[in-house]
């Protein structure tokens, strides 16, 4: 168990008023912790929310070892404070830092670094409907050394974000731009670990989909690149003739929390699901022939967005008649009903701050 130095801001923020967007205003105070070679982590502590000092050597800057993880907390409609299934992105940071060669963090040290956090922090839990704190964990390679190599000190952070829809449009459903061109991810790379390598690949398609009216990304395999894999801030899910239809991971797909929530949450619901490779050209040809049904996003920023609109190439497919689906809705109000408290929450993935 860490043994947490808390020391409180004395000049606290004022709070944001009226819509809240997304990751632009940040909470009172951060954690930090620090890793050295033949030390380990050390010096666990929250201190008031401040800027770093580092040298423009630092490794992070120069060759991007580092990761990062995104959750959120919620004010249930009990009045206690909630996170959903913290447990599980303290896995995925383990899974990212083996992949990245970064030190591993004991699941119950990230956890109680997190929850520690969010109690000091909790008056910034806002409680408008669709509104969350959103909770960034991340961890920087910091020797200052110009060579390619493992870095031997690190930093462990986490800073928290009052947050509102991901999507302006909220469950509105958005179009989705399927990229012929670029590739985000290949298997044997680091498509599986959250770290900005893989969303700074995505760029230059989210920016191609931007100009011309899309939200988001969905991103085709690197290899034979007819084979979906993911939206730059999603998994993705396809109801075709009544089954659910979600890419298997694979190496270059990331292992999505909500994801896997879906999955099971579907599965107990009598849906046949399946976790499989899907080609674009089947996409196409069950839209022409009437059995895509529907299709939506999963993802913690968004947890559940429908998609209206799919564009490959010059085929553009509306679901749904562009509008939101009856799976993709009652997922959302199961989901954010577990995490909010007002439904039963059977699985466990509640954890009371």
């Amino acid at each position: 168990m860490l043994d947490i130095r808390i020391t409180k801001t004395e000049h606290p923020k004022e709070k944001p008023s009226g819509k809240l967007g997304f990751g632009k205003v940040f909470t009172d105070h951060m954690f930090i912790m620090n890793y050295e070679e033949g030390k380990g982590w050390f010096d666990p502590r929250i201190e008031p929310f401040h800027n770093l000092s580092l040298s423009p050597a630092t490794m992070v800057f120069h060759y991007a070892q580092e990761m990062f993880e995104g959750l959120k907390a919620y004010k249930g409609v009990d009045g206690n404070n909630y996170c959903f299934r913290p447990d599980m992105n303290a896995r995925r940071t383990n899974l990212s830092n083996k992949r990245l060669c970064i030190p591993q963090i004991p699941e119950e040290d990230f956890v109680q670094a997190v929850t520690t956090l969010v109690s000091v922090d909790a008056d910034w839990i806002p409680t408008e409907p669709g509104t969350s704190l959103y909770i960034r964990p991340f961890i920087i390679a910091t020797d200052a050394f110009l060579g390619v190599a493992v870095s031997k000190t690190y930093l462990f952070m986490i800073i928290l974000s009052p947050s509102g829809a991901y999507y302006e449009s909220g469950l509105d459903p958005v179009g989705i731009w399927i990229e012929d061109d670029y590739v985000r991810a290949v298997r044997g790379g680091m498509g599986f670990a959250k770290t900005g390598g893989n969303y700074a690949a995505s760029l230059i398609g989210q920016e191609k989909a931007h100009n011309d009216g899309y939200a988001q990304v969905l991103w085709l395999d690197g290899v034979e690149r007819k084979y979906i894999e993911e939206v730059g801030s999603m998994n993705i899910f396809f109801k075709i003739d009544g089954k659910i239809v979600t890419p298997m991971l694979n190496g270059s797909i990331l292992p999505g929390i909500t994801r896997d929530s879906v999955i099971r949450i579907c599965k107990d619901w009598g849906f046949e699901v399946e976790e499989r490779k899907i080609s674009v050209d089947e996409l196409l040809e069950a839209q022409q022939n009437g059995k895509l049904e529907e299709v939506f996003g999963t993802g913690t920023a968004a947890v559940i967005s429908p998609v209206g609109k799919l564009r490959y190439k010059d085929d553009v497919m509306t679901i749904g008649d562009g509008k939101t689906g009856e799976i993709s809705h009652k997922l959302y109000e199961t989901v954010t009903g577990i995490q909010l408290g007002k439904l039963e929450d059977k699985y466990g993935w509640r954890v009371k701050i």
